[in-house]
């Protein structure tokens, strides 16, 4: 049953391949197109320290090392989870009933329904953004770093995976609920993009501890680097992001299964 299951995801996931692929002019240019989205939060960061040699107490090289661990994240992230924010409009067309009929788990077919393998060209773009950060950054290397270096990305990949995830189930109680899910998602990506030390008050707790968004770039930036927190906190903080991925990838599924159970079919 196992088998056939990934036999199914295998055949839907090829057929999303082949008809995005079968215009290659039109693919081509879409994966160019996609860049520009990750260049601009990079590009913005550079703009601004050409009129200051620290942001928030961190140089050039320690942002793009956040810089990097968000983009290279959240353009995974997006890639492959990222258009399960089209699940208000399944739910409100009555689609969500046709993926519920199927013998297979309802989110993996949302999410190879229509991968957007165009936006490819942003997640390899912020991976290098990312390597070239981590090399230049003058970081004095350990295995314990390497291992972070590695794993900081990935669970920054899953932490915006449950994010995408968790603010599409509101669709199963409010289908007009797409822009309050990217206020969160988009803003949690621009968020990560600088220190937190920018920001201040309770959006700064709300943002950075209260939903974990420091965990993604921050944290892990502090703990490769080698620099106190300025906020305070213990320098184990820096190494928590795996845990936290872990614990927002469960709080995700929870909130996944409760909404399907709460979905009422369209009756179309």
């Amino acid at each position: 049953m196992a088998e056939q299951r990934l036999r199914a995801y295998g055949a839907l996931l090829g057929a999303q391949a082949r008809s995005q692929a079968a215009y290659r002019a039109s693919f081509a240019v879409d994966l160019v197109g996609n860049v520009g989205a990750t260049v601009f939060d990079v590009v913005t960061v550079l703009v601004i320290f050409g009129v200051t040699r620290e942001l928030g107490g961190f140089t050039l090289r320690e942002t793009l090392v956040m810089v990097g661990l968000s983009a290279c994240a959240f353009a995974t992230a997006d890639l492959l989870v990222g258009n399960v924010e089209r699940l208000p409009a399944y739910v409100r067309t009555g689609l969500f009933d046709a993926v519920l009929l199927r013998p297979l788990g309802a989110l993996p077919q949302l999410l190879l329904m229509d991968l957007p393998l165009r936006k490819a060209s942003r997640a390899v773009f912020g991976l290098a953004v990312l390597l070239v950060a981590l090399a230049r950054a003058g970081i004095e290397w350990t295995p314990g770093r390497v291992a972070l270096a590695v794993a900081a990305p990935l669970a920054g990949v899953v932490f915006f995976g449950s994010v995408f995830v968790a603010t599409a189930t509101v669709s199963f109680y409010w289908t007009e609920s797409g822009e309050l899910a990217n206020s969160v998602t988009y803003g949690g990506r621009d968020f990560t993009s600088y220190p937190v030390t920018i920001f201040d008050g309770w959006f700064r707790a709300a943002f950075a501890y209260g939903m974990g968004f420091a965990f993604v770039s921050y944290q892990p930036a502090l703990a490769l680097l080698g620099r106190a927190d300025p906020l305070g906190l213990p320098a184990w903080v820096g190494w928590a992001s795996p845990t936290v991925a872990l614990v927002a990838a469960a709080l995700a599924a929870t909130a996944w299964r409760v909404g399907v159970r709460h979905y009422r079919s369209t009756g179309s």
